[in-house]
């Protein structure tokens, strides 16, 4: 059932990865990372799970934090450039 679990959240990371990759918008792309950060925690607590060290989960939380300080981060970094007019960020987004 574990195996099951990895494998599935292996799939969904590369669906994510693809996204990141073809993204026609840099939200749809931070998104896409922000969902395979998150994946990447779940699937480093299956193998905690797994293999029996519990040690690894510290390692999780410290990996989710980070993923969740640098998107905020890098969404706070487009919203101020868009604010100042300095480059497209919705390349692919209606304009009004």
């Amino acid at each position: 059932m574990l195996t099951a679990t990895a494998i599935a959240l292996l799939v969904v990371m590369a669906m994510a990865l693809a996204r990141a990759l073809l993204g026609p918008t840099i939200y749809d792309r931070i998104l896409a990372l922000n969902v395979f950060g998150t994946k990447t925690v779940l699937l480093i607590a299956v193998i905690c799970f797994t293999l029996g060290k519990p040690e690894f989960l510290d390692i999780a939380l410290v990996y989710a934090l980070i993923n969740f300080v640098s998107v905020i981060g890098v969404l706070r970094y487009f919203e101020f450039r868009s604010r100042r007019g300095d480059g497209q960020v919705g390349e692919g987004a209606p304009h009004d």
